[in-house]
């Protein structure tokens, strides 16, 4: 019987990572999207070696439409498993950010995840069975925390609950990944200061893998690892969202980044 094939976007460094050695060590090859060949071509050796994967793999950037469209056109071919990982975020103000770079953090962050999705997914229906998951974030629950990352965090989570609710007894599922503060490279690349956050808001890549893979089998929609925040997004849904705001602006750090 041939393994099962799970796409990831944004598999050589944090989550994405993490979920590209999951799914290897849980029996599946892989499609491995990124911009960096260098890192794809390591990971994919390593995963082979490791879990004996095969792999394959797409160099693009998804903010490109034409190299979205390849991707969607690999998935159209059929997968099991599709992760919507890649996405960035910027540091600065929104009214002084460059709106090029603005642009392309929607075009990776929402547009991609939409464009592929719908490519995705007819396959998935025609088989009868069928995984999505959408990395989004806690910061597209809770206000306060950046406003065009955050919207766009918000609009994965949106997406990914009407969707669910769509493909209700179909075999296929669809869930929202909304994790807090992660130990990965997404801080620092965005150029945000972390410094001082306290340490009870961290979380491990293997952790939020682990929690999350578990809340797949269960069918959860929206997925929230760490008990520290599923007691900060159930406070939020329950006092009033000025108070939330000014929680976040503290706890999240809301101005200097977009």
């Amino acid at each position: 019987m041939p393994r099962p094939v799970a796409l990831i976007t944004g598999p050589t460094s944090g989550l994405g990572e993490g979920f590209a050695r999951r799914y290897a060590m849980d029996g599946h090859d892989l499609v491995l999207v990124a911009r960096d060949a260098v890192r794809l071509n390591t990971l994919a050796a390593e995963l082979h070696d490791e879990a004996g994967a095969d792999v394959e793999i797409i160099r693009a950037d998804l903010a490109e439409a034409d190299d979205r469209a390849a991707v969607a056109d690999r998935l159209r071919s059929g997968v099991h498993v599709l992760v919507n990982n890649a996405g960035f975020g910027t540091s600065g103000e929104f009214w002084t950010a460059d709106y090029e770079v603005l642009q392309s953090q929607l075009d990776v962050n929402v547009t991609a995840v939409m464009q592929l999705t719908h490519a995705a997914l007819p396959s998935m229906l025609d088989a009868g069975e069928g995984t999505v998951l959408n990395v989004a974030s806690v910061a597209g629950l809770l206000p306060g925390r950046g406003s065009t990352y955050s919207a766009s965090k918000a609009w994965v989570v949106s997406f990914s609950e009407g969707l669910a609710n769509g493909l209700g007894g179909t075999g296929v599922g669809v869930h929202a990944l909304c994790p807090g503060f992660v130990r990965t490279e997404f801080h620092e690349r965005a150029g945000i200061d972390m410094a001082g956050t306290a340490g009870f808001l961290w979380l491990e890549v293997d952790d939020v893998v682990r929690e999350t893979m578990a809340d797949i089998a269960k069918d959860k929609v929206v997925i929230i690892p760490g008990l520290q925040y599923k007691a900060l997004t159930t406070g939020g849904r329950i006092v009033p969202r000025n108070v939330v705001r000014a929680l976040t602006k503290v706890v999240g750090k809301g101005r200097g980044r977009t």
